[in-house]
């Protein structure tokens, strides 16, 4: 049971793949102008690395060593379908404002890493649980840094307006790829000081 809770609360808190691997940063920078464009993709991420993880997990003795990337990547890409259709087929507008970015979960690092690192030597449930809370841990993240890039630069949360009221004036430079590393940078420091900060204690 504790082994159980590490798996679910390590890549969460203490071993978040973005803020401590700093994998899967790509996305964190191209789809976090908006919440809702964030929200979709963190969900997407976080089934499609759950999924991946448990049916691996669950033909891990029966790949062979030498074509278990070939079948990772067969596994993943059906996964990355299945919810680019849905998308495609409940919410079209966001699958459209997405873009090719649905499509790259396939490539994404946390998606394979958790694949070879964890579930190729691990029960299905067990390797469930951590792809599903690698996938949380990677989507807090990504929340944060749309939280902060929507509020700042459009003055909006979810497309409603927040700040207009007190007579904010929108910053666009929010709103551009370069202030999106700036503000994931931000958040990786406050991550490994205050986790430096507990080590220390």
């Amino acid at each position: 049971m504790a082994k159980l809770k590490e798996t679910i609360l390590n890549p969460i808190l203490k071993g978040n793949p973005i803020t401590v691997l700093v994998l899967g940063i790509c996305s964190s920078l191209a789809v976090t102008v908006e919440l809702k464009g964030a929200l979709v993709m963190a969900l997407s991420v976080t089934i499609v690395t759950g999924l991946s993880s448990l049916v691996c997990s669950l033909l891990r003795k029966t790949i062979p060593n030498r074509v278990r990337i070939i079948i990772q990547l067969v596994v993943v890409a059906l996964m990355v379908i299945l919810v680019d259709q849905v998308l495609k087929a409940y919410a079209y507008a966001i699958d459209k404002q997405l873009s090719v970015y649905i499509g790259l979960i396939i490539t994404n690092c946390i998606v394979m890493g958790r694949i070879e690192a964890f579930a190729l030597g691990n029960k299905p449930i067990p390797s469930l649980l951590d792809g599903l809370a690698n996938g949380i841990g990677y989507g807090l993240i990504l929340i944060a840094v749309a939280f902060v890039r929507e509020l700042l630069g459009s003055g909006t949360l979810l497309g409603y307006p927040v700040l207009s009221a007190i007579g904010y004036v929108n910053n666009g430079l929010v709103i551009l790829p370069p202030m999106a590393l700036i503000i994931l940078g931000c958040i990786i420091w406050i991550h490994r000081s205050i986790d430096k900060d507990l080590q220390e204690k």
